[in-house]
């Protein structure tokens, strides 16, 4: 068995699962490989076979050559017609639901898509999140539906014996645009700084996907809540390193925030958590499949930078709450999100689309 995942771009969560999954399906005997139409920042991390083409010649010459038995399309609703049309595709088409953003953008998305799907597609492939498992049952009941839950390198994704900072850091991870919600880590930093002034903001993200006008707001609030000299900006650091920024943070005694308004997973709160690293988090939907409040990590309402705060501090002061949320939160992603079980449920998948 042989298969393909294709996405817009090599960068962010959808790398980071692209990366691992095939690496997982091919120690279970399910040959993967990736393409992707523009390179990005994450080919840094590459461990597979990747591809980087959106020329139609060379992606209908790589379907020839390898003979893919499907080929899952993440979130790009232009390559099904592609695939069928174009490149005169044979095999199964997956249309895999990831980074749709806020449910507003998800249910546009899906509504565009809708004779896409019915035209081309064979199935629709959902991570374990309500809000897009509810969608597609009532926008598309007439697709057949796969759920798999995602998974983690909690080996690599561990706590390490790092420095230890010499200041409480607050970790951000993520993209300079509307869904990520980058200006509440500010305001809820600023806040914390109130109580504990040598607190520093490290703020992850990859300049290439930030939106212009989101970029340019966010050096002006950082102006207006005078935090030039209390922030860390981080680009483009290689997945490989981020255990030890969040073992760092973790030993700081510091948190991540994590502000999204919506996710499919969330994979760099799952890796801070599996490094130890707590985390205060928007119930953003996919995180509630390893966040129980005041169990594994903590949540706080939406806009609510006052509850985010307080969450924050509680876990930077109560020393005993924060070492059982660090234990039980780590434990509960080493228990369920292997790789075996992802590519368990993937060859599922493919058996009920009679690929053997």
């Amino acid at each position: 068995m042989k298969v393909l995942f294709t996405f817009f771009i090599a960068s962010g969560g959808v790398e980071t699962l692209n990366r691992l999954r095939c690496a997982a399906l091919n120690n279970h005997g399910i040959e993967a490989h990736t393409l992707y139409l523009m390179p990005g920042t994450g080919l840094q991390n590459n461990t597979g076979t990747v591809f980087t083409t959106s020329d139609n010649e060379e992606i209908r010459l790589l379907l020839e050559q390898q003979q893919y038995d499907a080929v899952i399309s993440t979130s790009d609703i232009n390559m099904l017609e592609r695939l069928r049309v174009f490149l005169h595709y044979k095999g199964k088409i997956i249309f895999e639901a990831q980074g749709l953003g806020t449910r507003e953008a998800a249910v546009e998305t899906i509504e565009m898509a809708i004779p896409y799907l019915q035209a081309y597609a064979d199935a629709v492939l959902i991570p374990p999140t309500l809000h897009l498992h509810q969608l597609f049952m009532d926008m598309c009941p007439f697709m057949h539906r796969f759920i798999i839950t995602g998974m983690l390198d909690t080996t690599s994704f561990a706590p390490l014996e790092t420095d230890i900072p010499p200041y409480p850091a607050l970790i951000w991870v993520g993209r300079l645009e509307y869904n990520k919600n980058w200006r509440e880590f500010l305001n809820i930093g600023h806040r914390i700084i109130q109580e504990k002034p040598d607190t520093k903001l490290w703020f992850f993200h990859d300049p290439t996907l930030a939106v212009t006008a989101d970029e340019q707001q966010f050096y002006e609030t950082l102006k207006i809540l005078d935090l030039e000299d209390k922030i860390g900006i981080f680009s483009n650091i290689p997945n490989s390193k981020m255990p030890m920024y969040y073992s760092m943070v973790a030993r700081s005694g510091g948190v991540m925030i994590s502000t999204s308004i919506m996710e499919g997973f969330g994979y760099a709160v799952a890796e801070a958590i599996s490094c130890g690293c707590p985390v205060v988090s928007t119930d953003s939907d996919g995180v509630r499949a390893f966040i129980t409040h005041n169990q594994t990590g903590k949540f706080y309402p939406l806009g609510q930078v006052e509850q985010a705060a307080y969450e924050a501090l509680e876990l930077m002061n109560n020393k005993t709450l924060r070492t059982q949320i660090q234990k039980a939160g780590r434990e509960h992603l080493v228990s369920h999100f292997s790789p075996g079980a992802y590519a368990h449920s993937f060859r599922q998948m493919m058996n009920a689309l009679a690929i053997f």
